[in-house]
């Protein structure tokens, strides 16, 4: 066969490949929401701004309804927009929107085991499981409190050593955050100065980084030809292992003084479980499950309170108002504590608007859906990924008098009390809601009043410089680092 005719075979079979996934991308449009027309292999690429993706489905939500498909290549995704559609889907349709779609960065860590890329049986064996133990070794209780609480001494301390100078407080919320997790994990605290714990916590803070990056989202969409790539994303698969790493030298070292008749952690309880060949409780559902749980007890609550000073430095009026508060309900002799937060109303509230606020995952991680599924008047066929847009549900303006802005009075009553919101989703909901809501939850509360008690925090920059708006945008996408001044309010030390 000569050079012309093998050319000419090539592009037949080009050309028929086209056609045959074109054909079947538009059998399959026929039943899924509508959406962009997508092209051939790259599917609807083209039209999605990857670093800001949640903007861009935001934005075609208005032109196609709550309810759309977008192709990454020849795989659809359907997205899922608004308050009312994101309940009817991860609520009252709990059963169906239930599956996880597979994170691929995720998986080369940890593979298809744990909480977090894990379906079916065994993964409701690993989230019962992480919820008990939660709540055994005591998230909602006094145990978990004094805890925070001790950690809370140690984030003072460090401030005050500031001795009013400038600093940027993340990495030392970070530390504090993750030592409350690493108590329950592995039944132990790091100084704030040690240094493979600053690593790991390096490590955890790149992870978050990658995800929301570009490259990050685009190694999810086509990883068979990403790992051929070189580029960022090769160093940072490479670090993650050091975090799995860490991980498993935890494990051997309980495996090594475990005690059945007294528990000290998550882990031990697990391999009290393994050892009695209790189904789903392998080495690596262990490795995975503690990986989610260091991860996910981390990132976000860190993101929440370091926003949070933001917001007190943002606005003086607000910071001197929930100090008062504090003042007047606990004073300044102990620590705040969780009894005290039913006591403490306009503090609640603004700590609730600066979750809904910043809403740090403004989409929930992928899900799929269990079985062929009529919603909405589409067709959604088993394992068909879906996404729902928490930010949609946390700024959508028919449950927000003013999505736009931060306001605390959308917590407030007219009366001045504090009132539920249904839309107030930033855990997500139904079957995949974070299952480490109340610690988070009592974290944020804890580590932030016991601060506002000990210092007043000031900005730098001019606090009108600060557009809280654009910074929350940075925030999600690279997070945020930012300097402020702690002065120590006069009151007595505890």
């Amino acid at each position: 066969m000569d050079l012309a005719s093998m050319m000419a075979l090539c592009f037949c079979i080009f050309l028929g490949g086209l056609l045959l996934t074109s054909w079947k991308t538009h059998q399959k449009r026929q039943r899924l929401p509508p959406g962009p027309t997508p092209l051939p292999f790259l599917g609807t690429l083209g039209k999605i701004k990857p670093h800001l993706l949640y903007k861009t489905f935001i934005e075609l939500s208005k032109e196609y309804g709550p309810v759309f498909t977008v192709w990454m290549g020849s795989a659809p995704v359907v997205v899922l927009c608004g308050y009312d559609t994101v309940k009817d889907a991860l609520v009252n349709h709990a059963e169906e929107f239930g599956g996880r779609h597979i994170i691929i960065a995720s998986e080369k860590v940890a593979g298809r085991y744990g909480i977090t890329n894990n379906n079916g049986a065994e993964w409701q064996i690993m989230r019962r499981f992480a919820i008990t133990t939660l709540r055994n070794f005591g998230m909602g209780k006094r145990s978990m409190e004094e805890r925070v609480q001790e950690e809370a001494l140690h984030l003072i301390k460090v401030i005050q050593d500031t001795d009013g100078k400038a600093f940027d407080p993340m990495i030392s919320i970070l530390s504090a955050v993750s030592n409350v997790i690493c108590a329950v994990m592995f039944g132990e605290r790091f100084d704030y100065k040690d240094q493979k714990f600053l690593q790991i916590l390096h490590t955890v803070d790149q992870l978050f980084i990658f995800i929301r990056s570009f490259i990050g989202q685009l190694y999810n969409v086509i990883p068979v030809i990403m790992d051929y790539l070189p580029g960022p994303h090769q160093r940072t698969l490479e670090e993650f292992q050091t975090l799995k790493t860490f991980v498993q030298e935890k494990i051997e070292s309980h495996q090594r003084t475990l005690n059945s008749e007294s528990p000290r952690d998550f882990i031990d309880c697990f391999l009290m479980k393994s050892n009695k060949k209790e189904p789903g409780f392998s080495n690596e559902n262990l490795v995975a499950s503690t990986f989610d749980m260091f991860i996910a007890g981390t990132e976000t609550t860190t993101g929440s309170i370091h926003y949070s000073l933001l917001v007190m430095v943002k606005y003086p009026h607000i910071q001197s108002k929930v100090q008062q508060e504090i003042d007047d309900v606990v004073g300044s002799g102990r620590l705040p504590s969780i009894d005290d937060r039913v006591k403490m109303t306009y503090t609640n509230a603004v700590i609730l608007e600066i979750q809904r606020f910043v809403d740090i995952v403004p989409m929930s991680l992928p899900h799929t859906v269990t079985r062929d599924t009529e919603f909405y008047g589409y067709s959604i066929p088993k394992g068909t990924t879906v996404i729902p847009i928490l930010t949609s549900v946390l700024h959508d303006p028919k449950q927000w008098e003013t999505p736009e802005e931060f306001n605390p009075a959308h917590f407030l009553d007219e009366k001045g009390a504090l009132r539920n919101r249904a839309a107030f989703m930033p855990f997500s909901a139904g079957k995949r809601m974070c299952p480490g809501e109340g610690l988070a939850r009592m974290e944020i509360f804890l580590f932030l009043t016991a601060l506002l008690q000990k210092f007043t925090f000031h900005s730098v920059a001019n606090p009108a410089s600060l557009d809280l708006a654009v910074l929350r945008r940075e925030f999600r996408r690279t997070g945020l680092s930012f300097e402020l001044r702690a002065v120590p309010r006069q009151i007595t030390q505890v």
